[in-house]
């Protein structure tokens, strides 16, 4: 009996392998939005003798939103892999290993990403606002849900991160 517990256990502990995947194809999303990157700035330089000072700022606001997901993409690349799947020995001599790495639990990977969201949906907003001039702009009920959401996502933020102080014992 004690063998087939410990060939379950192990089994389970391998399991965690599928994850890498998931990773993978994390990878692959990066190269999609690099390609949407190049897109945007394509637009930026061929766009620039007609384009507006409105329009150049919401393509700046859209590689900066494409930037800040892209690095949210990377942390969770890296601190998932970590946290979940193996150690990355290999890099630790590594000159360009970011210092972070191997020092993001789940909870700083947690608040990293509301952190992210709450910046991506205030890009996002902000985008909306400046497009409200245009023909094609979003209505008021479209932006007052858009402004809705950002808040909650604040909310949400700053509830997780004082739950998470609280519980850590941090006055």
């Amino acid at each position: 009996m004690k063998k087939i517990e410990h060939l379950f256990e192990h089994f389970l502990f391998t399991s965690r392998w599928l994850l890498a995947p998931v990773y993978l194809s994390l990878v692959v999303a990066l190269g999609v939005l690099l390609f949407k990157a190049v897109k945007v700035l394509g637009g930026l330089v061929f766009g620039l003798m007609t384009a507006t000072e409105d329009d150049i700022i919401i393509g700046v606001l859209s590689l900066v939103d494409i930037s800040l997901i892209m690095n949210l993409l990377v942390i969770i690349i890296f601190s998932g892999y970590e946290n979940f799947v193996s150690k990355m020995d290999d890099l630790h001599g590594h000159a360009d290993r970011p210092d972070w790495m191997g020092h993001i639990g789940f909870t700083d990977l947690k608040l990293k990403l509301i952190g992210s969201i709450v910046a991506i949906s205030g890009i996002d907003l902000l985008k909306a606002f400046m497009a409200l001039g245009t023909p094609n702009a979003n209505n008021t009920e479209e932006m007052a849900w858009m402004v809705g959401i950002h808040f909650t996502f604040v909310v949400s933020g700053v509830l997780y991160a004082l739950t998470d102080r609280l519980g850590t014992g941090h006055k």
